[in-house]
């Protein structure tokens, strides 16, 4: 099988390495060998604080992460790689609820996906993911800058007043779709189309998450973007975003 290039190719996932801690070693063994058939380089790993040392090495393309895991869970496992790393993470879970899921994203998730799922729906994911994380950066010229708010696609790298914003890569397109959409009003469902490639459920609390968090990392320029009740999310601009502050 003719192998992609690495780390977030936008191609086929073919040539990936991808990272999975489990502690369920039947489920390690399966996703190996649905993997290995594809042509993506799956490490199982089935102790946390042996899968966090992998996380922090820095030789994956993605990382899976189950919740519920003995000793040290899936959730503060995120926690911990989050300081040092952006490399993008899809929980993996049992729990259904939805404070459950809101968990793992206020860790750092870039998605979720309840178990038990379906092989294809994962890949599915992992490609939207790295799509998304591997964009084509726009030309180094193109700052964009509204309301005292600097992005520069290239760098992705982000500026609130002056001072560097550490956002995270789902975080900064967020960012970034908002502000070339100044002025106007985007749904819902055009930001999850961009953004996951699924469109919006009532009971997906994805983008609201991302969307505080992003708010407060923006600190005094956090209420530039505002929630337009039943119509999406709205980025200030000119006067509007004065306004705000």
């Amino acid at each position: 099988m003719p192998q992609g290039p690495t780390n977030g190719s936008l191609g086929s996932p073919s040539g990936l390495s991808v990272l999975l801690v489990d502690d369920d070693l039947e489920l390690c063994e399966l996703m190996q060998e649905f993997f290995a058939r594809r042509g993506i380089k799956l490490d199982a790993v089935s102790e946390a604080r042996r899968g966090l040392s992998r996380a922090l090495s820095g030789g994956h393309d993605l990382i899976l992460l189950d919740v519920m895991m003995p000793g040290l869970d899936g959730l503060e496992l995120l926690r911990l790689v989050r300081r040092q790393s952006q490399v993008p993470v899809i929980m993996l879970t049992a729990r259904t609820a939805q404070v459950d899921r809101v968990a793992g994203l206020d860790a750092g998730a870039d998605d979720y996906l309840p178990k038990p799922f379906g092989p294809e729906e994962l890949l599915a994911r992992i490609r939207a993911v790295l799509r998304r994380v591997g964009a084509s950066p726009a030309p180094r010229a193109e700052v964009l800058e509204v309301n005292e708010i600097r992005i520069d696609p290239a760098s992705r790298e982000a500026w609130s007043d002056g001072q560097k914003v550490d956002a995270t890569s789902i975080e900064f397109d967020l960012l970034e779709l908002l502000i070339r959409s100044a002025g106007r009003i985007i749904s819902r469902n055009e930001l999850m189309a961009a953004l996951y490639q699924r469109p919006a459920s009532p009971f997906d609390r994805a983008l609201d998450v991302h969307i505080s968090h992003l708010r407060k990392k923006l600190g005094d320029r956090g209420g530039l973007i505002c929630t337009v009740r039943g119509a999406g999310y709205l980025f200030r601009a000119g006067s509007e975003g004065e306004a705000a502050r």
